[in-house]
């Protein structure tokens, strides 16, 4: 045993090192949100800034005009800059992005100045004061998109385990236990069916690590939980599904389908003898995705809940998408919707292939 070891040593090549890690994009400008928020928060500090050299409202407004007119094409040309940088940024480290974003803030600021100036709105132009300005400008907005960043980790981790105690609830699992055995006897390949969908929603809901998954993946665990649900209910529980596979890619907070469908349960099957329609749809629109949870509601039972699990919902499709991700509930003639709404990845660009001529043109 010693010799073949000591010969698979010499023989097999040496393993190659471990690649390291790809690079990340530290932030991301390319988003309308952030631009949106960007130039209000430029004009912020601008209109903060001339309340210290203003005199009265009427030369504070002018003062701001005048320095907006070259201060807001300032900023959209570094956002437009560091957006047209994003694929050669994501290579290079984390302080030359950030060293990036801060010297393009300091070329605007000297450029700002020189369109002042040019305008005569300043005999003597703060070229030195204009140059910090933009740096600083940029160092505060790179500050902000970095800890958003960087604060969506423990945020969706914190959502999540509030998620996971609300939603996973003890009198589930032991109503799924109770059906289960109830179908031994009778329906043993039944029993043994509801009890492998519930070890794997419960694997999913207590070992899953990622803070998204798709939206078909979502949805399988939807329809298992479903089919867990069909066994206690049966007739009393009627599900319609109407999907769109086009949208199976888009990016979901994990585990958000699974409360949305148990929230149509419990307050549109469970209060009903007659049961409910419970119907799961998804659809393209454009670039996004359109996902809907509906039930109807029985007379008389369409009181609101505490909202815990629509507040998880929503706060951690927004740690994920931001203002991109939308998250709507409503209630009309008797039938109760939550719809969610979110973008579509954006598709990688084919290779185009190089056809090979052959050296000789066949005869």
């Amino acid at each position: 045993m010693k010799d073949s070891s000591i010969l698979s040593a010499f023989t097999e090549p040496p393993s190659r090192p471990a690649a390291p890690p790809p690079r990340a994009l530290l932030f991301d400008v390319c988003q309308p949100d952030v631009a949106l928020r960007a130039v209000l928060y430029v004009e912020l500090v601008l209109a903060v800034a001339q309340m210290y050299r203003a005199d009265d409202l009427l030369e504070w407004l002018v003062r701001l005009a005048t320095l907006t007119s070259v201060a807001l094409p300032a900023t959209l040309a570094w956002l437009a800059t560091l957006c047209a940088l994003k694929t050669p940024l994501a290579r290079m480290e984390d302080s030359v992005q950030i060293g990036t974003a801060l010297l393009l803030g300091a070329l605007m600021g000297l450029l700002a100045c020189g369109a002042l100036a040019l305008l005569g709105a300043n005999a003597h132009p703060p070229w030195l004061a204009s140059i910090c300005t933009g740096a600083l400008l940029a160092a505060g907005l790179v500050s902000a998109l970095v800890w958003r960043v960087l604060g969506r980790t423990p945020a969706a981790t914190t959502a999540r385990l509030a998620e996971l105690q609300s939603r996973i609830r003890p009198h589930f699992l032991f109503n799924t236990l109770n059906s289960a055995i109830a179908l031994v006897g009778e329906e043993p390949e039944r029993a043994e069916r509801v009890l492998e969908d519930l070890s794997e929603l419960f694997r999913r809901a207590l070992s899953e690590q990622r803070d998204s998954s798709s939206l078909g993946e979502e949805l399988e665990l939807a329809r298992s939980y479903l089919d867990i649900e069909q066994v206690r209910f049966g007739e009393r529980l009627r599900v319609e599904w109407a999907l769109d596979d086009s949208v199976n890619t888009a990016r979901l907070p994990t585990l958000i389908l699974q409360p949305l469908v148990e929230n149509a349960i419990k307050h549109g099957v469970e209060p009903s003898a007659e049961g409910a329609d419970v119907r799961i749809s998804t659809q393209r629109r454009g670039s996004r995705a359109l996902i809907k949870v509906t039930n109807t509601v029985p007379a008389g039972q369409g009181r609101r809940g505490h909202g815990i699990a629509l507040d998880n919902v929503r706060q951690r499709l927004r740690l994920l998408h931001d203002l991109q991700g939308d998250f709507r509930t409503a209630l009309v003639k008797g039938v109760y919707q939550a719809r969610i709404e979110v973008p579509l990845p954006e598709q990688p660009r084919k290779k185009k292939e190089h056809r090979h001529e052959p050296e000789h043109p066949p005869r």
